[in-house]
């Protein structure tokens, strides 16, 4: 127990600092938006880049590992959407299944599982966040873009799909770290200092805009709509469904079975706000979602971790 508290403590720390410098005015308004967009664009990609260039193909490949965590993902999306009221659209129904399985992997996640595992979690933690910031905010695209019927064609919305996913930093950083994977070369001393203290940084200013982010006003989303499905799902069933999967169907080696399991365990992610705000669906629902499960997840993510261990 001393050790899952020694390695959640400066997690939490960091969270908490973030919250309070926003509630007393030395971080703005805008805080928590700066921070991310720098994690976004050059803290996180760099971490990925430095994650993925310095490992070697037989690493990347796990097939399993994905059938596990994706598989989790889609079990948990079909139950959600069951379990919604059918008095909702198509589309918002969809955007709170993403808000039960878009797991905050990139903010929390990577930081997290190196700071338990050691740097053995950073590439299974970082195929992790790419299946989620990929192929997920991909589908997400597709099924808003069925249920808006923006999209002219099938045709259309798979290639705004494929647009938005190669615009991703994170992408680009891991196709970068890959190719230069696949070179063989040692990377000069100069680049990957500056890539190691970018990195360094992912975590801290990530968790510390969470913060920020927890302590501003959250608007009401739809009152007729209880949260309660979306945030089960997202915290309890989501990762239930990954350990069966991981460890009883798979097997996966235990730094893989964990990180995959922790990983399903955090809160919502960014990635479904940032659906509901482009297509105009119910930004303040999506937001509520984000809050409630990452308020939550500070009760339940330690008790994954005394599970795991």
């Amino acid at each position: 127990m001393t050790a899952i508290v020694d390695s959640f403590f400066p997690l939490l720390a960091l969270i908490l600092l973030g919250w309070f410098l926003r509630r007393r005015g030395l971080l703005g308004a805008a805080a928590a938006r700066e921070l991310t967009a720098f994690v976004v664009w050059l803290a996180l990609p760099s971490l990925l880049f430095e994650g993925i260039a310095g490992a070697s193909w037989r690493q990347l490949w796990q097939p399993h590992f994905v059938l596990a965590y994706v598989g989790a993902m889609v079990a948990t999306f079909g139950v959600t959407f069951w379990c919604l009221p059918k008095t909702a659209s198509f589309a918002d129904r969809c955007l709170d299944c993403f808000g039960a399985t878009y797991a905050n992997s990139g903010f929390i996640g990577i930081p997290l599982s190196v700071l338990l595992l050691g740097q053995e979690a950073l590439v299974p933690a970082t195929i992790a966040t790419l299946l989620t910031a990929v192929l997920l905010f991909a589908a997400g695209i597709v099924l808003l873009e069925i249920g808006g019927g923006a999209a002219a064609s099938p045709l259309a919305t798979v290639g705004k799909a494929a647009r938005a996913v190669v615009r991703n930093p994170l992408v680009v950083a891991t196709l970068l770290g890959g190719a230069w994977s696949a070179t063989g070369w040692t990377m000069p001393q100069a680049p990957h200092r500056l890539l190691e203290l970018l990195a360094g940084a992912a975590g801290p200013c990530a968790l510390v805009s969470i913060g920020a982010l927890l302590a501003q006003p959250v608007p009401a989303g739809r009152a007729s709509a209880s949260l309660l499905p979306v945030v089960v799902a997202k915290l309890l069933v989501l990762p239930a469904i990954c350990a069966v999967l991981a460890i009883g169907v798979f097997a996966l080696p235990p730094v893989w079975a964990t990180t995959a399991v922790l990983l399903n365990a955090l809160p919502t992610g960014t990635g479904p706000f940032m659906l509901a705000e482009f297509y105009g669906r119910d930004v303040a629902r999506a937001s509520r979602i984000m809050f409630v499960t990452t308020l939550l997840s500070l009760l339940t993510v330690p008790v994954c971790i005394a599970l795991l261990r």
